[in-house]
């Protein structure tokens, strides 16, 4: 019984911590995680991912930023998808697949620029990928994101 208890309050305090984080009018999974306040040595969000990577965890709605380190080809297989590497502040690498049948590709991307997110971790052996940043057209998942200079891509 204690057993039960005890996870009936961690499922019930991601539940909260997800309510409280999400975007106004997004739903959220009990695994929507934001990034710490600005200034923080290291965010909340990254915490979270590095631990996502170490377990091998995947399905993780988060929101964080990094710097984009390099600018792939296109994945022009099925749904076609904008890909680069994103490097957060831990120095944990992501892979960004963003679908551009469903949301704007980002035009004016370059090395070097700042990319926020707000999408789904899946992982892999080489830091993970974020993909779901756009809009659910069937309105299942929660809506995803990518901003870059002051601009939201979804």
């Amino acid at each position: 019984m204690k057993r039960i208890l005890i996870a009936l309050l961690i499922v019930g305090g991601g539940w909260l911590i997800a309510t409280r984080n999400a975007p106004v009018g997004t739903p959220a999974p009990s695994t929507t995680l934001s990034s710490a306040p600005a200034g923080a040595s290291e965010s909340n969000a990254e915490t979270v991912l590095a631990r996502a990577f170490e377990n091998q965890q995947s399905n993780l709605q988060i929101r964080a930023q990094g710097v984009v380190r390099k600018l792939l080809s296109d994945d022009r297989q099925g749904s076609r998808h904008q890909r680069f590497l994103l490097e957060l502040g831990s120095g944990q690498t992501l892979l960004i697949a963003h679908n551009i049948d469903l949301a704007p590709r980002i035009e004016s991307l370059r090395e070097g620029d700042t990319v926020a997110f707000f999408g789904e971790y899946e992982w892999n052996d080489k830091g993970g990928v974020i993909h779901w940043t756009h809009r659910d057209p069937q309105g299942r998942h929660p809506d995803g994101w990518l901003e870059h200079n002051g601009r939201r891509y979804q």
